[in-house]
Protein backbone atom coordinates (compact mmCIF):
# COMPACT_ATOMS: atom_id res chain seq x y z
CA UNK A 1 0.00 0.00 0.00
CA UNK A 2 0.92 3.53 -0.88
CA UNK A 3 0.34 6.84 0.78
CA UNK A 4 -0.92 8.72 -2.15
CA UNK A 5 -3.30 6.20 -3.04
CA UNK A 6 -4.60 5.17 0.49
CA UNK A 7 -5.23 9.13 1.42
CA UNK A 8 -8.16 10.11 -1.25
CA UNK A 9 -10.64 13.02 -0.78
CA UNK A 10 -12.79 11.09 -3.44
CA UNK A 11 -16.54 11.11 -1.90
CA UNK A 12 -18.63 7.92 -1.58
CA UNK A 13 -22.20 8.34 -3.39
CA UNK A 14 -20.47 11.33 -5.48
CA UNK A 15 -17.36 10.18 -7.57
CA UNK A 16 -18.68 11.96 -10.29
CA UNK A 17 -18.13 15.22 -8.53
CA UNK A 18 -14.69 15.00 -7.42
CA UNK A 19 -13.80 17.97 -8.92
CA UNK A 20 -15.76 20.50 -7.30
CA UNK A 21 -14.92 23.67 -6.87
CA UNK A 22 -13.45 23.93 -3.09
CA UNK A 23 -13.70 26.02 -0.35
CA UNK A 24 -11.65 26.93 2.60
CA UNK A 25 -12.06 23.67 4.42
CA UNK A 26 -10.32 20.74 2.82
CA UNK A 27 -12.73 17.74 1.99
CA UNK A 28 -11.54 15.91 5.58
CA UNK A 29 -12.48 19.08 7.54
CA UNK A 30 -15.64 18.61 5.66
CA UNK A 31 -16.44 15.18 6.68
CA UNK A 32 -16.04 16.47 10.25
CA UNK A 33 -18.38 19.22 10.18
CA UNK A 34 -20.53 17.29 8.44
CA UNK A 35 -20.46 14.27 11.41
CA UNK A 36 -20.59 17.49 14.30
CA UNK A 37 -23.66 18.96 12.58
CA UNK A 38 -25.94 15.41 12.20
CA UNK A 39 -28.74 14.27 14.06
CA UNK A 40 -26.69 10.62 14.77
CA UNK A 41 -24.06 12.41 15.98
CA UNK A 42 -25.71 14.67 18.48
CA UNK A 43 -28.07 11.46 19.79
CA UNK A 44 -25.26 10.33 21.31
CA UNK A 45 -25.55 13.01 24.05
CA UNK A 46 -27.99 10.42 25.22
CA UNK A 47 -26.55 7.17 25.06
CA UNK A 48 -24.50 4.96 27.52
CA UNK A 49 -20.61 5.03 27.73
CA UNK A 50 -20.01 2.86 30.47
CA UNK A 51 -21.64 4.63 33.17
CA UNK A 52 -25.60 5.28 33.64
CA UNK A 53 -26.57 8.85 32.59
CA UNK A 54 -25.61 11.24 34.98
CA UNK A 55 -27.28 12.56 38.08
CA UNK A 56 -26.00 15.06 40.31
CA UNK A 57 -22.03 13.85 39.04
CA UNK A 58 -20.84 14.38 35.52
CA UNK A 59 -19.75 11.42 33.42
CA UNK A 60 -18.55 10.40 30.55
CA UNK A 61 -21.51 10.12 27.30
CA UNK A 62 -21.09 8.32 23.85
CA UNK A 63 -20.79 12.49 22.67
CA UNK A 64 -18.55 13.49 24.94
CA UNK A 65 -16.51 10.05 25.09
CA UNK A 66 -16.77 10.90 20.99
CA UNK A 67 -15.48 14.51 21.28
CA UNK A 68 -12.69 13.43 23.72
CA UNK A 69 -11.03 10.61 21.22
CA UNK A 70 -11.33 12.82 18.13
CA UNK A 71 -9.25 15.65 20.13
CA UNK A 72 -6.51 12.61 20.78
CA UNK A 73 -6.94 11.44 16.59
CA UNK A 74 -5.80 14.95 15.47
CA UNK A 75 -3.37 15.02 18.35
CA UNK A 76 -1.84 11.46 17.00
CA UNK A 77 -2.21 11.96 13.13
CA UNK A 78 -0.89 15.26 13.45
CA UNK A 79 2.00 13.76 15.06
CA UNK A 80 2.48 11.49 13.12
CA UNK A 81 2.03 12.92 10.10
CA UNK A 82 4.49 15.71 10.96
CA UNK A 83 7.05 12.65 11.40
CA UNK A 84 6.16 11.09 8.31
CA UNK A 85 6.76 14.17 6.33
CA UNK A 86 10.24 14.83 8.10
CA UNK A 87 11.20 10.73 6.82
CA UNK A 88 9.44 11.54 3.28
CA UNK A 89 9.77 15.19 2.18
CA UNK A 90 8.48 14.28 -1.16
CA UNK A 91 5.14 13.63 -0.15
CA UNK A 92 4.24 17.14 1.35
CA UNK A 93 2.06 17.74 -1.87
CA UNK A 94 0.23 14.99 -0.80
CA UNK A 95 -2.74 14.26 1.76
CA UNK A 96 -0.34 13.00 4.34
CA UNK A 97 -0.62 17.16 5.95
CA UNK A 98 -4.03 16.04 6.43
CA UNK A 99 -3.83 13.21 8.77
CA UNK A 100 -4.64 14.51 11.69
CA UNK A 101 -8.33 15.90 10.09
CA UNK A 102 -8.91 12.50 8.61
CA UNK A 103 -8.18 10.39 11.88
CA UNK A 104 -10.48 13.46 13.90
CA UNK A 105 -13.18 12.65 11.46
CA UNK A 106 -12.90 8.93 11.76
CA UNK A 107 -12.51 9.13 15.84
CA UNK A 108 -16.14 11.27 16.14
CA UNK A 109 -17.76 8.57 13.54
CA UNK A 110 -16.60 5.55 15.61
CA UNK A 111 -18.99 5.02 17.68
CA UNK A 112 -22.26 6.30 15.94
CA UNK A 113 -23.05 2.65 14.83
CA UNK A 114 -24.04 1.70 18.64
CA UNK A 115 -27.48 0.88 19.75
CA UNK A 116 -28.53 2.23 23.48
CA UNK A 117 -27.18 1.19 26.71
CA UNK A 118 -23.51 0.96 25.92
CA UNK A 119 -21.66 -2.56 24.66
CA UNK A 120 -24.46 -4.42 26.18
CA UNK A 121 -26.78 -3.22 23.71
CA UNK A 122 -25.02 -4.81 20.77
CA UNK A 123 -24.47 -8.20 22.77
CA UNK A 124 -28.44 -7.70 23.53
CA UNK A 125 -29.00 -7.48 19.76
CA UNK A 126 -26.46 -10.55 19.04
CA UNK A 127 -28.43 -12.57 21.85
CA UNK A 128 -31.98 -12.31 20.51
CA UNK A 129 -31.05 -13.70 17.42
CA UNK A 130 -28.58 -16.42 18.71
CA UNK A 131 -30.69 -17.40 21.97
CA UNK A 132 -33.74 -15.44 21.93
CA UNK A 133 -37.08 -15.32 19.93
CA UNK A 134 -34.91 -14.40 17.01
CA UNK A 135 -33.89 -18.10 16.55
CA UNK A 136 -37.06 -18.75 14.83
CA UNK A 137 -36.21 -16.43 11.72
CA UNK A 138 -32.54 -18.69 11.01
CA UNK A 139 -34.39 -20.71 8.44
CA UNK A 140 -35.42 -17.32 6.22
CA UNK A 141 -32.10 -16.54 5.99
CA UNK A 142 -29.08 -17.12 4.58
CA UNK A 143 -25.84 -17.80 6.34
CA UNK A 144 -24.04 -14.41 6.03
CA UNK A 145 -27.52 -12.64 6.28
CA UNK A 146 -27.68 -15.11 10.02
CA UNK A 147 -23.90 -14.26 11.16
CA UNK A 148 -24.92 -10.33 10.67
CA UNK A 149 -27.55 -10.65 13.43
CA UNK A 150 -25.97 -12.81 15.76
CA UNK A 151 -22.18 -11.38 15.74
CA UNK A 152 -24.11 -7.87 15.49
CA UNK A 153 -21.86 -5.33 16.01
CA UNK A 154 -21.34 -1.22 16.34
CA UNK A 155 -18.43 -0.39 13.62
CA UNK A 156 -20.41 -2.60 11.31
CA UNK A 157 -23.54 -0.38 12.01
CA UNK A 158 -21.86 2.83 11.73
CA UNK A 159 -20.54 1.88 8.35
CA UNK A 160 -23.71 0.89 7.11
CA UNK A 161 -25.31 4.34 8.73
CA UNK A 162 -22.16 6.19 6.91
CA UNK A 163 -22.64 4.92 3.63
CA UNK A 164 -26.63 3.70 3.13
CA UNK A 165 -28.80 5.07 1.21
CA UNK A 166 -31.56 5.46 3.77
CA UNK A 167 -34.83 6.57 2.11
CA UNK A 168 -35.06 9.77 2.25
CA UNK A 169 -31.64 10.79 2.35
CA UNK A 170 -28.99 12.23 -1.11
CA UNK A 171 -27.45 9.23 -2.67
CA UNK A 172 -24.23 7.85 -0.70
CA UNK A 173 -26.16 8.47 2.67
CA UNK A 174 -23.42 11.50 4.58
CA UNK A 175 -21.43 11.29 0.99
CA UNK A 176 -18.20 10.57 3.29
CA UNK A 177 -14.54 10.64 1.23
CA UNK A 178 -13.04 7.18 0.54
CA UNK A 179 -10.31 7.03 2.90
CA UNK A 180 -12.25 8.42 6.62
CA UNK A 181 -15.10 5.61 5.58
CA UNK A 182 -11.91 3.31 5.46
CA UNK A 183 -10.48 5.00 8.62
CA UNK A 184 -13.50 3.86 10.91
CA UNK A 185 -13.31 0.19 9.99
CA UNK A 186 -11.33 -1.91 12.40
CA UNK A 187 -12.22 -5.52 11.54
CA UNK A 188 -11.96 -4.98 7.54
CA UNK A 189 -13.70 -8.62 7.08
CA UNK A 190 -17.47 -10.10 6.67
CA UNK A 191 -18.96 -11.34 9.55
CA UNK A 192 -18.64 -14.53 8.61
CA UNK A 193 -15.09 -14.87 9.51
CA UNK A 194 -15.64 -13.65 12.60
CA UNK A 195 -14.96 -16.86 14.21
CA UNK A 196 -12.90 -16.55 17.70
CA UNK A 197 -14.68 -13.00 18.49
CA UNK A 198 -18.01 -11.44 17.29
CA UNK A 199 -16.13 -8.89 15.67
CA UNK A 200 -16.61 -7.55 11.61
CA UNK A 201 -16.36 -4.43 9.63
CA UNK A 202 -19.71 -4.40 7.41
CA UNK A 203 -22.95 -6.11 7.32
CA UNK A 204 -23.67 -8.26 3.75
CA UNK A 205 -25.88 -5.40 2.44
CA UNK A 206 -22.46 -3.24 2.26
CA UNK A 207 -19.92 -5.63 1.51
CA UNK A 208 -19.88 -4.16 -2.18
CA UNK A 209 -19.32 -0.85 -0.72
CA UNK A 210 -16.33 -1.70 1.28
CA UNK A 211 -14.92 -3.49 -1.49
CA UNK A 212 -15.07 -0.57 -3.69
CA UNK A 213 -13.87 1.75 -1.27
CA UNK A 214 -10.71 -1.02 -0.23
CA UNK A 215 -9.82 -1.36 -3.69
CA UNK A 216 -9.95 1.91 -4.65
CA UNK A 217 -7.88 2.67 -1.68
CA UNK A 218 -5.27 -0.23 -2.47
CA UNK A 219 -5.97 -1.98 0.54
CA UNK A 220 -4.39 -5.50 0.37
CA UNK A 221 -7.20 -8.01 -0.13
CA UNK A 222 -6.48 -11.21 2.01
CA UNK A 223 -9.55 -13.35 0.06
CA UNK A 224 -9.46 -14.72 -2.39
CA UNK A 225 -12.12 -14.41 -5.56
CA UNK A 226 -15.39 -15.52 -4.53
CA UNK A 227 -14.36 -15.94 -0.89
CA UNK A 228 -16.05 -13.59 2.11
CA UNK A 229 -14.16 -10.38 1.69
CA UNK A 230 -11.38 -9.84 3.86
CA UNK A 231 -8.65 -7.52 3.88
CA UNK A 232 -5.91 -5.56 5.88
CA UNK A 233 -6.75 -2.88 8.12
CA UNK A 234 -6.15 0.79 6.12
CA UNK A 235 -3.22 2.02 8.43
CA UNK A 236 -5.03 5.30 9.93
CA UNK A 237 -7.65 2.92 11.21
CA UNK A 238 -4.37 2.17 13.81
CA UNK A 239 -4.23 5.47 15.11
CA UNK A 240 -8.46 5.74 16.02
CA UNK A 241 -8.32 2.85 17.80
CA UNK A 242 -4.83 4.35 19.92
CA UNK A 243 -7.41 7.16 20.72
CA UNK A 244 -10.09 5.12 21.77
CA UNK A 245 -7.99 3.33 23.78
CA UNK A 246 -6.32 5.86 24.88
CA UNK A 247 -9.56 8.03 26.28
CA UNK A 248 -11.67 5.04 27.17
CA UNK A 249 -8.79 3.99 29.72
CA UNK A 250 -7.70 6.89 31.38
CA UNK A 251 -11.22 8.78 30.96
CA UNK A 252 -13.32 5.50 32.42
CA UNK A 253 -10.94 5.77 35.63
CA UNK A 254 -11.10 9.56 36.42
CA UNK A 255 -15.13 8.90 35.78
CA UNK A 256 -14.58 6.08 38.70
CA UNK A 257 -12.73 8.29 40.87
CA UNK A 258 -15.65 11.08 40.73
CA UNK A 259 -18.17 8.06 41.75
CA UNK A 260 -16.16 6.77 44.38
CA UNK A 261 -15.46 3.70 42.79
CA UNK A 262 -11.76 4.19 42.81
CA UNK A 263 -9.46 6.09 46.05
CA UNK A 264 -7.54 8.87 45.55
CA UNK A 265 -4.41 7.48 46.18
CA UNK A 266 -4.84 4.58 44.12
CA UNK A 267 -5.68 6.37 40.95
CA UNK A 268 -2.94 8.81 42.20
CA UNK A 269 -0.37 5.71 41.98
CA UNK A 270 -1.98 3.84 39.17
CA UNK A 271 -1.31 7.41 36.91
CA UNK A 272 2.06 8.38 38.45
CA UNK A 273 2.97 4.71 37.18
CA UNK A 274 3.09 6.40 33.68
CA UNK A 275 6.23 8.88 34.26
CA UNK A 276 9.88 8.09 35.35
CA UNK A 277 11.57 9.68 38.60
CA UNK A 278 12.21 13.13 37.30
CA UNK A 279 8.68 13.72 35.80
CA UNK A 280 7.21 11.91 38.88
CA UNK A 281 8.42 14.98 40.84
CA UNK A 282 7.21 17.73 38.84
CA UNK A 283 3.89 16.26 38.88
CA UNK A 284 4.02 16.40 42.33
CA UNK A 285 5.18 19.68 42.85
CA UNK A 286 2.09 20.80 40.73
CA UNK A 287 -0.35 18.66 42.50
CA UNK A 288 1.02 20.28 45.98
CA UNK A 289 -0.30 23.63 44.38
CA UNK A 290 -3.91 22.60 43.49
CA UNK A 291 -5.64 21.88 46.17
CA UNK A 292 -8.82 20.55 44.58
CA UNK A 293 -8.49 16.72 44.17
CA UNK A 294 -10.25 16.34 41.19
CA UNK A 295 -8.38 19.04 39.82
CA UNK A 296 -5.17 17.24 40.70
CA UNK A 297 -6.71 13.87 39.15
CA UNK A 298 -7.27 15.78 35.68
CA UNK A 299 -3.60 17.13 35.89
CA UNK A 300 -2.32 13.66 35.90
CA UNK A 301 -4.58 12.00 33.72
CA UNK A 302 -3.85 15.23 31.11
CA UNK A 303 -0.11 13.94 31.83
CA UNK A 304 -1.25 9.90 31.17
CA UNK A 305 -3.16 11.06 27.96
CA UNK A 306 0.08 13.29 26.78
CA UNK A 307 2.37 10.09 27.47
CA UNK A 308 0.58 7.48 25.82
CA UNK A 309 -0.02 10.25 22.72
CA UNK A 310 3.94 10.24 22.36
CA UNK A 311 4.34 6.42 22.45
CA UNK A 312 1.60 5.52 19.98
CA UNK A 313 3.09 8.41 17.77
CA UNK A 314 6.47 6.54 18.01
CA UNK A 315 4.92 3.59 17.64
CA UNK A 316 3.31 4.57 14.33
CA UNK A 317 6.13 6.00 12.49
CA UNK A 318 8.48 3.28 13.60
CA UNK A 319 6.25 0.71 12.17
CA UNK A 320 5.12 2.47 8.69
CA UNK A 321 6.97 -0.10 6.63
CA UNK A 322 4.64 -2.83 8.28
CA UNK A 323 2.05 -0.87 8.03
CA UNK A 324 1.94 -0.07 4.42
CA UNK A 325 2.88 -3.86 3.87
CA UNK A 326 -0.24 -4.88 6.05
CA UNK A 327 2.20 -7.04 8.76
CA UNK A 328 1.56 -4.89 11.65
CA UNK A 329 0.60 -6.89 14.47
CA UNK A 330 -1.48 -6.07 17.26
CA UNK A 331 -2.21 -2.33 18.06
CA UNK A 332 -0.19 0.71 18.80
CA UNK A 333 -0.74 0.26 22.60
CA UNK A 334 1.10 -3.53 22.35
CA UNK A 335 4.10 -1.30 20.96
CA UNK A 336 4.72 1.07 23.38
CA UNK A 337 7.58 1.36 25.85
CA UNK A 338 7.86 -1.91 28.34
CA UNK A 339 7.53 0.40 31.21
CA UNK A 340 4.04 2.53 29.96
CA UNK A 341 2.49 -0.51 28.64
CA UNK A 342 2.71 -1.91 32.07
CA UNK A 343 1.41 1.21 33.47
CA UNK A 344 -1.92 0.80 31.30
CA UNK A 345 -2.11 -2.70 31.82
CA UNK A 346 -2.50 -1.87 35.66
CA UNK A 347 -5.45 0.53 34.89
CA UNK A 348 -7.06 -2.10 32.63
CA UNK A 349 -6.82 -4.61 35.24
CA UNK A 350 -8.67 -2.22 37.65
CA UNK A 351 -11.00 -1.05 35.37
CA UNK A 352 -12.37 -4.63 34.66
CA UNK A 353 -12.02 -5.48 38.72
CA UNK A 354 -13.66 -1.78 39.65
CA UNK A 355 -15.51 -0.08 36.61
CA UNK A 356 -16.70 -2.41 34.48
CA UNK A 357 -18.32 -5.41 37.05
CA UNK A 358 -19.60 -2.54 39.12
CA UNK A 359 -23.19 -2.66 39.97
CA UNK A 360 -24.15 0.32 38.41
CA UNK A 361 -22.82 -0.82 35.18
CA UNK A 362 -24.12 -4.29 35.65
CA UNK A 363 -27.88 -3.01 36.21
CA UNK A 364 -27.71 -0.71 33.53
CA UNK A 365 -26.61 -4.24 31.01
CA UNK A 366 -29.74 -5.78 32.66
CA UNK A 367 -31.99 -3.09 32.10
CA UNK A 368 -30.68 -2.45 28.47
CA UNK A 369 -30.89 -6.12 27.67
CA UNK A 370 -34.75 -6.27 28.54
CA UNK A 371 -35.70 -3.34 26.74
CA UNK A 372 -33.78 -4.05 23.51
CA UNK A 373 -35.01 -7.59 23.82
CA UNK A 374 -39.15 -6.84 24.03
CA UNK A 375 -38.47 -3.89 21.56
CA UNK A 376 -37.10 -6.69 19.25
CA UNK A 377 -39.63 -9.06 19.84
CA UNK A 378 -42.48 -6.08 19.10
CA UNK A 379 -40.81 -4.30 16.17
CA UNK A 380 -40.16 -7.96 13.96
CA UNK A 381 -43.22 -9.45 14.55
CA UNK A 382 -44.60 -6.03 13.20
CA UNK A 383 -42.51 -6.55 9.88
CA UNK A 384 -42.76 -10.03 9.21
CA UNK A 385 -46.91 -9.65 9.60
CA UNK A 386 -47.90 -5.95 9.00
CA UNK A 387 -51.83 -6.91 8.33
CA UNK A 388 -52.32 -6.81 11.98
CA UNK A 389 -53.74 -4.06 13.72
CA UNK A 390 -51.01 -3.73 16.66
CA UNK A 391 -48.18 -3.93 13.72
CA UNK A 392 -49.64 -1.13 11.86
CA UNK A 393 -49.91 1.01 15.21
CA UNK A 394 -45.98 -0.01 16.14
CA UNK A 395 -45.03 0.69 12.06
CA UNK A 396 -46.66 4.13 12.34
CA UNK A 397 -43.88 4.61 15.15
CA UNK A 398 -41.39 4.35 12.89
CA UNK A 399 -39.89 6.91 10.65
CA UNK A 400 -40.87 7.41 7.12
CA UNK A 401 -36.65 7.21 6.61
CA UNK A 402 -36.38 3.36 7.62
CA UNK A 403 -37.44 0.72 5.14
CA UNK A 404 -39.74 -1.27 6.80
CA UNK A 405 -41.41 -2.58 4.65
CA UNK A 406 -38.27 -4.21 1.94
CA UNK A 407 -38.90 -6.44 -0.14
CA UNK A 408 -36.78 -8.87 1.64
CA UNK A 409 -36.91 -10.03 5.32
CA UNK A 410 -33.72 -9.34 6.29
CA UNK A 411 -34.01 -5.86 4.81
CA UNK A 412 -36.93 -5.06 6.75
CA UNK A 413 -35.03 -6.52 10.21
CA UNK A 414 -31.94 -4.50 9.01
CA UNK A 415 -34.79 -1.43 9.57
CA UNK A 416 -35.65 -2.59 12.66
CA UNK A 417 -32.15 -2.47 13.73
CA UNK A 418 -31.56 0.49 12.17
CA UNK A 419 -34.45 2.15 14.06
CA UNK A 420 -33.40 1.00 17.53
CA UNK A 421 -29.80 1.72 16.76
CA UNK A 422 -30.90 5.23 16.54
CA UNK A 423 -32.13 5.31 19.59
CA UNK A 424 -30.98 7.03 22.68
CA UNK A 425 -31.35 5.28 25.98
CA UNK A 426 -34.06 7.98 27.09
CA UNK A 427 -36.02 7.49 23.91
CA UNK A 428 -35.63 3.19 24.22
CA UNK A 429 -36.78 3.49 28.05
CA UNK A 430 -39.86 5.56 27.02
CA UNK A 431 -40.72 3.35 24.24
CA UNK A 432 -40.55 0.40 26.08
CA UNK A 433 -42.36 1.76 28.86
CA UNK A 434 -44.97 3.31 26.44
CA UNK A 435 -45.77 -0.20 24.56
CA UNK A 436 -46.03 -2.46 28.31
CA UNK A 437 -48.49 0.50 28.88
CA UNK A 438 -46.48 1.27 31.93
CA UNK A 439 -46.76 4.87 31.17
CA UNK A 440 -48.75 6.68 29.02
CA UNK A 441 -48.53 10.52 26.83
CA UNK A 442 -49.45 13.21 28.39
CA UNK A 443 -52.66 15.30 27.71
Amino acid sequence: MNWNQLLSNKRFGLEELHARKKDDRTEFQRDYDRLIFSAPFRRLQNKTQVFPLPGSIFVHNRLTHSLEVSCVGRSLGNDSAKQLLALHPELADTHLTEIGAIVSAACLAHDMGNPPFGHSGERAIGTYFSEGNGLRLREHLSEEEWQDLIHFEGNANAFRLLTHQFIGRRRGGFVMTYTTLASIVKYPYASSLALHKPKFGFFVSEADDFRRIADELGMVRLSREGAPLRYVRHPLVYLVEAADDICYQVMDMEDAHKLKLVGTEEIRQLFLGFFGEEKRTHIAEVCRMVQDVNEQVAYLRSSVIGVLVKECTRAFVEHEEELLAGTFKGSLIDHISPEVHAAYEACSRKAYASIYRSKDVVDIELAGFKVIMTLLDLLIDAVMSPEKAYSQLLINRVSDQYDVHAPTLYGRIQAVLDYLSGMTDIYALDLYRKINGNSLPAV
